[in-house]
C-alpha cells in the first residue's frame, strides 16, 4: 500500500482540505505529490503546463492502475490532445489526434445522402418515440448484416446469423466480449489475442467482463509495416480454439492491413486451430473508397466456416459519430444454435442497455410504412457510396501529397513509402516519442507521443506545415 502524504496544492494560502486522502500522482515537472483531486497539472497549475500535459502522467500510470483507493482515472490520451489543441491560441496549431474525418477546411462534413435521409425523416409525421425491440429495428440490422456479410451470405441465407442494434462499435465490442465470457467454451482462462498495437479501448472492455488480453505481434517498428511472421507465429503457438480479435480493415492505429494473400494464409491457420475469429470493422467503404473490397476478410472468413463474430460501427462511414449507430453479427453453425444465441443476446442487451436509441438507425434504414433511407433505398445508397468515396479519396490524396512532399521536395531522411501503403484513417509515421513531443511543442502539431497521426486532420492549408516540421524533427533542427 501506498504511504500517504500530505497533497501539496495549494489555492493561493488555502492548501488541499483533503489531506490525508492518498497520493496518487506526482507531478514530473513540479516535482510535488497531489491527491486524486489535484493530480493533473490544470489542477494544480503547473508552471510547464504545456509540457506536463503532454507527459501526462506516465511514470504514475502503472500506479495508478493498480490504486485501490477512488481516484480519477486518466483521461483518454486522445481526448486530452483535442483539450490542449482547443486551448493552444498559437494560430498554426494541428489536430492529428481525433479520429474524425475532416473536410478540407478542418470542418465535420455532414454527408449530402445523411442530409437527405434527415430530411425525409424530419417530414414523416407518422415516426413516433416509442421503444424499438431489445435487438434493434429489424431492417437496420438486416440491412446491417447484408452490407457487412454481402447478400450472398450463407449465414445469412440458412438464417445462421445473429444481428443486434448496438451502441456503435464500442457497443458492440462490448455486448460480444460479454457474449463470449459467459458462453465460449474456453480452452484454459478466458484470453483474448489483441495485437500490438491495437485500439486501446479494447484492452479496457475486455478486461470488464473477464476476458485477459494477450497480445501479439503485429507492427514491425523497422519496416514500419506488418510482422507477418510474428503474427503467424502467434496464431499457430496460441492453444486451440482461441480467440483472436481481427481488425477488418484499416487497423487502429497503424493503418497497415494483410494484403487478401495474408489473409488467406491466417484462414488457413484459424481453420487448422480450430480459432475463434472477433472481428472489428469500424471503417468499412472508409479505407479504399469500396464497401466491398473494405469486407473482404470477414466475407472470406464465413466463406472458409471459420467461427467468427463481427463488430460493425457506422460512425466512420456514415459520418454519425455522435448517434452511436452500430451492430453486433455472430455467425453461428446452425439455425438451432442462432435461436440460443439469439435469445441468450437479447438477455444481455436487455439488461444493459434495455432497447437501442432509434434516431440513426431509422437515418440509416427503411421505415415500415414509408421511409426508404440509406441502406435499402436505391438512390440514397448510391449517394451515400460517392459519399464514403469522397472521403476515403481526400484521405488517400492527403497521403499522396504528405509523401512527395516528404521523398522529393524536403528529401526528409528516411524512407516514407508506409505513407502510401497504409490506408485508412491512421498512418504510424515511425519517428521517435522524442521527435513526436518536439513536433507537439515547438511546432503546435498534436498527434500521439508514438507518432501515430490522423490523416483525415491534413488539409491542404496546413499539410505543408506538417511535412516541413517532421523534417526538421527528423533533421534535429525543430
Amino acid at each position: 500500500m501506498a504511504k500517504k502524504q500530505r497533497c501539496q496544492f495549494k489555492n493561493g494560502e488555502t492548501p488541499c482540505s483533503s489531506a490525508a486522502i492518498r497520493i496518487v500522482g506526482d507531478c514530473p515537472h513540479c516535482e510535488s505529490h497531489f491527491c486524486g483531486q489535484h493530480r493533473l497539472p490544470e489542477q494544480h497549475a503547473c508552471v510547464n503546463l504545456e509540457s506536463c500535459k503532454a507527459a501526462a502522467f506516465e511514470k504514475n500510470r502503472e500506479k495508478l492502475e493498480g490504486e485501490r483507493t477512488v481516484s480519477s482515472k486518466l483521461v483518454s490520451v486522445i481526448f486530452k490532445l483535442t483539450a490542449a489543441y482547443k486551448a493552444d491560441p498559437d494560430p498554426r496549431k494541428v489536430n492529428l489526434g481525433v479520429g474524425a474525418y475532416r473536410d478540407d477546411n478542418n470542418k465535420p462534413w455532414i454527408l449530402p445522402s445523411i442530409k437527405e435521409a434527415n430530411k425525409r425523416l424530419l417530414s414523416d409525421e407518422s415516426l413516433d418515440h416509442e421503444y424499438l425491440p431489445i435487438l434493434g429495428l429489424p431492417e437496420y440490422t438486416a440491412a446491417a448484416a447484408r452490407l457487412m456479410l454481402s447478400s450472398d451470405s450463407p449465414a445469412i441465407k440458412e438464417g445462421r446469423a445473429v444481428s443486434v442494434q448496438s451502441i456503435s462499435g464500442t457497443g458492440a465490442n462490448h455486448l460480444g466480449a460479454l457474449f463470449l465470457s459467459k458462453f465460449y467454451q474456453w480452452n484454459g482462462p478466458p484470453t483474448v489475442y489483441l495485437s500490438n498495437p491495437t485500439w486501446a479501448n479494447h484492452h479496457q472492455i475486455f478486461k470488464n467482463v473477464g476476458i485477459q488480453p494477450v497480445e501479439y505481434s503485429y507492427y514491425d517498428p523497422k519496416t514500419i509495416g506488418l510482422d507477418f511472421a510474428g503474427m503467424k507465429e502467434a496464431i499457430n503457438a496460441a492453444v486451440p480454439r482461441s480467440v483472436f480479435l481481427l481488425h477488418a480493415c484499416a487497423h487502429n492505429p497503424t493503418g497497415v492491413d494483410p494484403t487478401p494473400e495474408q489473409w488467406a494464409e491466417l484462414a488457413d491457420l484459424f481453420v487448422q486451430k480450430g480459432h475463434y475469429a472477433f472481428f472489428d470493422c469500424a471503417y468499412q467503404g472508409f479505407a479504399s473508397g469500396d464497401l466491398g473490397k473494405d469486407g473482404e476478410a470477414v466475407r472470406y472468413f464465413e466463406s472458409r466456416g471459420i467461427p467468427m463474430l463481427v463488430c460493425q460501427s457506422f460512425a466512420k462511414n456514415a459520418g454519425l459519430y455522435g448517434e452511436r449507430v452500430g451492430a453486433l453479427h455472430v455467425l453461428t453453425s446452425t439455425k438451432d444454435e442462432a435461436d440460443r444465441v439469439r435469445s441468450q443476446l437479447s438477455i444481455l442487451q436487455r439488461s444493459e442497455i434495455s432497447n437501442p436509441p432509434a434516431y440513426g438507425a431509422r437515418l440509416l434504414t427503411v421505415d415500415s410504412l414509408q421511409i426508404a433511407l440509406l441502406l435499402t433505398d436505391e438512390e440514397l445508397f448510391a449517394q451515400w457510396k460517392e459519399d464514403i468515396k469522397t472521403m476515403a479519396y481526400r484521405i488517400i490524396d492527403m497521403r499522396k501529397q504528405l509523401h512527395h512532399i516528404l521523398t522529393n521536395e524536403l528529401q526528409t531522411p528516411g524512407n516514407w513509402d508506409h505513407i502510401v501503403s497504409q490506408i485508412g484513417m491512421f498512418s504510424f509515421t515511425g519517428i521517435t516519442p522524442a521527435q513526436a513531443n518536439a513536433i507537439i511543442e515547438k511546432a503546435h502539431v498534436y498527434m500521439t507521443g508514438n507518432g501515430r497521426i490522423s490523416m483525415a486532420g491534413l488539409n491542404s492549408k496546413n499539410i505543408r506545415y506538417f511535412a516541413e516540421s517532421l523534417d526538421k524533427a527528423v533533421r534535429g533542427t525543430l
